[in-house]
């Protein structure tokens, strides 16, 4: 069958704008990343992640490599297309009151709590394994989003919000956590100057500025200033966003701050950054690995983590919060959506391989915490999306 040109190009230009695409793009890119590291050619993508890219008046803190520019530099405007769409919901949509915004956010802590002690309890007795007891805590914004987004009409709007300000405030007391048990001693003029940038960027907001340049100089002095505080850059792109204006001027004319840089950056981050992060944080070897070495404390505690304590602690804390009416439940959405939205908080690729990184630094645990970060994701994206996908969702 011979399909013409026109119509192949209406296909690409609707595959390019549609959620599924952008997903589909991830999932490829991550494959990529995957298949290489473990096929002969493992030795070339090692070099093209790890090549070296340090901009000198950066410091000693600043990224050095293709994989560093990737996770701390570009994935900033993941981080704050996410949080602008989200500041657009509290503004006017499915966040518009604090009860609707603490709902996520206490989803978010019972999300980080019992995945802990999860592991906790899984590696009681092994004093070196205790150190990675932070390692299922964290939510991978960047892959959850665009599951979610695929699965189109099956999750409600309402719900798509409550997961996209869940992982945002998972991926924010993540870096949280990072910086509290995990990070490097703060460089407190650098931490002054990003107080210092963000103030001001708060004052221009109040101050009705909505020059899109002033916001943009803010933001990158204040992801450097981060950077070199030796808290996470990529806060920047979370705190830049909050401080867009979202609201029109007083003519009414024309697009908000807040939506013009959306409109920008989201095909950016969707083509671009995304793809370009799930190729690099997803190539994870398995060489040397076995079944048996899954059953081992460290990797059978983050396994654990992900798949069970994840999806118990996000559900259980969120129905206690509506329970004693301290928040409310996303509207038209039913416990069985809610049910498989919790387990796809069990992808935790980035911040997991991250504190991975950190805790058993020069330790032999190192590989397999990675293997018990690798199955749990995986399986907990596989069981979330089957879920979400061949689950009917009756009406809450």
């Amino acid at each position: 069958m011979i399909v013409s040109r026109a119509r192949l190009w209406k296909y690409v230009r609707a595959c390019l704008v549609s959620p599924a695409g952008g997903a589909i793009a991830l999932l490829l890119a991550s494959l990529a990343g995957f298949a290489l590291m473990n096929s002969p050619w493992s030795g070339d993508y090692v070099a093209l992640t790890s090549r070296p890219m340090r901009i000198s008046f950066l410091g000693p803190r600043g990224p050095d490599t293709v994989a560093a520019w990737v996770s701390d530099g570009l994935m900033t405007f993941f981080f704050l297309v996410v949080v602008l769409e989200i500041k657009k919901e509290i503004v006017s949509g499915h966040l518009s009151s604090w009860r609707k915004v603490s709902l996520p956010l206490i989803g978010a802590l019972g999300g980080m709590v019992v995945p802990a002690l999860t592991y906790s309890l899984v590696t009681h007795g092994h004093a070196e394994a205790a150190r990675g007891w932070a390692i299922p805590v964290a939510t991978d914004a960047a892959f959850t989003l665009p599951v979610i987004l695929a699965l189109g009409r099956r999750v409600s709007a309402g719900a798509r919000t409550w997961l996209m300000a869940l992982a945002i405030f998972d991926d924010v007391l993540g870096i949280g956590v990072i910086a509290l048990f995990y990070g490097a001693p703060l460089d407190w003029p650098a931490l002054t100057a990003a107080v210092v940038i963000t103030a001001a960027l708060i004052l221009a907001n109040r101050a009705g500025i909505r020059a899109l340049g002033y916001y943009a100089v803010g933001g990158m002095l204040l992801w450097a200033a981060l950077l070199g505080s030796g808290l996470h850059p990529t806060l920047a792109g979370v705190i830049t966003g909050l401080c867009l204006p979202a609201v029109p001027s007083g003519t009414g004319a024309g697009p908000t701050p807040l939506e013009a840089t959306a409109s920008a950056l989201t095909p950016i981050v969707t083509w671009v950054v995304l793809p370009l992060f799930g190729f690099i944080s997803v190539g994870v070897s398995l060489a040397g690995t076995t079944f048996g070495m899954v059953l081992t404390p460290v990797p059978l505690g983050i396994m654990l983590g992900l798949l069970v304590g994840k999806p118990v602690g996000v559900l259980g804390t969120t129905l206690l919060a509506a329970r004693l009416k301290i928040a409310v439940l996303p509207a038209t959405t039913s416990f069985s959506t809610l049910f498989g939205l919790s387990l796809l908080c069990g992808i935790g690729f980035t911040i997991s391989l991250f504190i991975a990184g950190l805790a058993f630094d020069g330790s032999a645990l190192i590989m397999p915490a990675k293997i018990g970060i690798f199955s749990g994701s995986v399986l907990s994206a596989l069981a979330g999306w089957l879920w979400l996908r061949f689950v009917p969702a009756k009406k809450a």
